[in-house]
């Protein structure tokens, strides 16, 4: 099953689907909280299933030698990744209208607030309202935290500090609330620092004492042109290699093999996003744990009872 809904609908659906025995491939950002990324986790190893997370980008051939170019340690012992991911727009108020004929409004919010229809919460646009996405942070952040999750080998662990500063959004009714302009420095175990930020040109940057990679999905750059085009030996370290993505899923169902972004990789990948906008929101410094998944420290309290978010009645996780 292919699962395309808003991302309020991300966890709900293919929790459904894997109870009815299906496969899932979601699109990204996995899901619009950590609790039903974790959710979405546990029901895929309850139910044994076969499931992709939509982060396309590690199917890319330029995106996996940028990645192991960064493991064998072309550009020296990193120290610093960017993860540049563009300025959320502003807009608004929106005026209320009536809800289209064709529209479902009360289904389409699902397990959201009940709110008046704005037609500019809908389709394209919902991504810049934090009722139903994260911005920028788990649109383009979802494919950028990811790969740099990737490079740094860190598929399964995350971030331990975040801290985030940014132009305040609207507060202004039925207007994009999603921060327009910022900045999130992320701290890993190892003293390696992650910087998701709204300037520069969209892509990852990783930087170390030997020079510097770029990598988007238009180009593949370096401080020295030989960083990239001298061959990588062959006792060089090597990752998971897939050409296809959908197709890498369709595999993974006939093999019964988990796939290039497996649940796990795509919850993890998340969950750097969603701590940044955690941040980002209360506009505080935080120290998480990323095994137990939980703030700890000043301010944890206020940031804990942000990894889930109420749910509209019926809608309800069970897994």
């Amino acid at each position: 099953m292919t699962i395309g809904t808003v991302d309020h609908w991300h966890a709900l659906t293919s929790i459904a689907a894997m109870k009815a025995g299906l496969d899932v491939y979601c699109e990204k950002p996995l899901a619009l909280t950590i609790a039903e990324g974790r959710a979405m986790l546990e029901a895929t190893r309850k139910y044994d299933r076969i499931f992709q997370t939509g982060n396309m980008q590690r199917s890319d051939k330029r995106y996996r030698l940028a990645v192991e170019l960064v493991r064998n340690g072309r550009a020296g012992k990193i120290h610093t990744v960017e993860a540049r991911i563009g300025d959320n727009p502003v807009g608004g108020p929106f005026p209320e209208v009536p809800v289209p004929k064709e529209l479902d409004w009360d289904f389409w919010q699902g397990p959201t607030p009940d709110v008046p229809y704005v037609k500019e919460r809908c389709h394209y646009q919902f991504r810049w309202w934090y009722e139903y996405s994260g911005g920028k942070m788990t649109d383009w952040g979802a494919h950028h935290n990811d790969i740099a999750q990737w490079g740094l080998d860190a598929d399964e662990t995350g971030p331990v500090a975040v801290t985030a500063a940014g132009v305040e959004p609207s507060h202004k009714k039925n207007s994009y609330n999603c921060h327009p302009h910022f900045a999130v420095t992320y701290n890993y175990a190892d003293g390696t620092r992650l910087v998701t930020t709204s300037d520069g040109e969209n892509g990852n940057r990783f930087i170390g004492d030997k020079g510097w990679i770029f990598i988007s999905r238009g180009r593949i750059g370096a401080s020295d042109q030989a960083l990239i085009d001298e061959p990588l030996p062959r006792d060089a370290v090597r990752v998971y290699a897939s050409n296809d993505h959908m197709g890498n899923f369709i595999d993974g169902v006939r093999t019964r093999t988990r796939p290039i972004c497996d649940v796990s990789v795509g919850h993890h990948s998340a969950n750097v996003c969603h701590i940044g906008a955690i941040s980002l929101r209360l506009g505080v410094p935080l120290r998480w744990n990323p095994a137990a998944e939980r703030f700890h420290g000043p301010n944890s309290d206020e940031a804990n009872g942000m990894i889930a978010r109420e749910m509209r009645s019926p809608w309800k996780l069970d897994v």
